[in-house]
């Protein structure tokens, strides 16, 4: 099924990860020429279900493990490739539970404040940014 049959020329992709893929996962989209990215340090908490340890003697279960929230919003023809793309970049080794989650949303419009341009040609670069280089 294509994620971007909707009719949407846009959709945001927005992918939680270990914070050890976080260049992996700027390099991919840099890669597919999305302009830019949010990250945003979250904890949450999914299959992985935390652990236990102690504390001042008594055991204490921390359920909700930090992660990365990376969002970014794109061309809706790009983003089956850039689905498939970020979840090997963000995948660790063998992949392992706790390694996240992708999520596609649709946006309706996205305008270029300095410029007051709207559209999809405000959410793609026409060469590579190489954020973190």
């Amino acid at each position: 099924m294509s994620l971007n049959g909707s009719g949407l020329a846009m959709k945001m992709v927005v992918a939680i990860i270990r914070h050890e893929r976080l260049q992996e996962v700027q390099d991919v989209l840099d890669e597919c020429g999305v302009s830019g990215v949010t990250v945003t340090e979250v904890k949450g908490c999914g299959a992985q279900r935390g652990y236990t340890e102690k504390y001042r003697g008594a055991a204490v279960h921390i359920s909700l493990r930090p992660r990365l929230k990376v969002e970014a919003v794109m061309r809706s023809e790009i983003v089956d490739t850039v689905v498939d793309k970020l979840a090997v970049a963000g995948r660790t080794g063998k992949g392992e539970v706790g390694d996240g989650k992708i999520f596609v949303i649709g946006v309706e419009d996205a305008v270029r404040i300095r410029t007051g341009e709207h559209g999809p040609e405000t959410v793609q670069h026409a060469e590579r940014a190489m954020w973190g280089h």
